[in-house]
C-alpha cells in the first residue's frame, strides 16, 4: 500500500505541475481551448489512456504501466489547467486540503475495516454510471446542467467517490500477493492500485471545488 499511495503522489504531483505552469500560459490555454479539436482529442487520450492501462495491466511490463499512468497524469493536468481561470487560487488550495484529508480518513477506514464494503462499491458504481451518463447529456444538453443540476450532482459526486475510496483501497489491500514486493507483477499492481485512487481524489476534489469553490 505504500507503492500505491507513493505512486498516487507522484501522479497527482505532476497533475498539479502541468495544469499550473499551462494555466500560466495564455497560448497553452487559447490552444487547448480555444480549440474543441484540441480539448476533445485531450480527453479522449485520457479515456484511452486509462482504458489501455485497466485493460491491458496483465500484458504489459511494469515500465509501460508506469509510462501510461504518468502519461494519464500530465494529460490530466492540461485539461484541468482551466480550475485556475475559473476558480481563485486560494479556494483551490483550501478544497484540496479539505479533499486531502477526507481521502486521507476515507482511504485509512477501508484500509484498517474489517467490514466487507463490496455493497457500498456496487452501490457507488451505479452512482457513477449515473453521473457519467447525465454529465454526457449535459454535454449534448447543455440546459440540463442548471444551477439546481450543478449542486446535486456535485452532491451526489461527492457521495459517491468517499464511497469508492474506502471500497478501493480495501480491494487494493486485498490485491497485494506476499513475495511480489520488487517484482514487476508487484509494481504493476501498485500502479494499478495507484490509478484507481488517483482517479477517486481527482474527481472528489472536482465535486467539492463545484459545491464549495470561489469562482473569480
Amino acid at each position: 500500500m505504500s507503492r500505491v499511495y507513493g505512486w498516487m503522489t507522484g501522479g497527482l504531483c505532476l497533475t498539479g505541475v502541468v495544469a499550473w505552469n499551462v494555466s500560466g500560459n495564455p497560448q497553452l490555454v487559447q490552444t487547448i481551448f480555444g480549440n474543441p479539436a484540441v480539448l476533445w482529442g485531450l480527453i479522449i487520450a485520457q479515456l484511452g489512456a486509462v482504458v489501455a492501462l485497466s485493460w491491458l495491466i496483465n500484458r504489459i511490463g511494469g515500465a509501460t504501466a508506469t509510462l501510461i499512468y504518468f502519461l494519464y497524469a500530465g494529460l490530466t493536468g492540461l485539461t484541468l489547467s482551466s480550475i485556475f481561470l475559473i476558480y481563485t487560487g486560494s479556494s483551490i488550495a483550501a478544497v484540496f486540503g479539505v479533499t486531502a484529508f477526507g481521502f486521507a480518513g476515507l482511504s485509512g477506514f477501508g484500509f484498517v475495516t474489517k467490514r466487507d464494503l463490496g455493497p457500498v462499491g456496487s452501490f457507488c458504481m451505479m452512482g457513477l454510471f449515473g453521473l457519467v451518463g447525465y454529465g454526457l447529456l449535459s454535454v449534448i444538453f447543455p440546459r440540463l446542467m442548471t444551477a439546481g443540476a450543478s449542486f446535486v450532482f456535485s452532491i451526489v459526486g461527492i457521495i459517491v467517490f468517499a464511497g469508492l475510496t474506502a471500497y478501493d483501497t480495501q480491494k487494493i489491500k486485498g490485491m497485494n500477493a506476499p513475495g511480489t514486493e520488487g517484482t514487476d507483477a508487484g509494481r504493476k499492481t501498485a500502479i494499478f492500485g495507484a490509478l484507481r485512487l488517483y482517479l477517486d481524489f481527482i474527481n472528489l476534489f472536482l465535486s467539492l471545488l463545484r459545491l464549495t469553490g470561489r469562482r473569480r
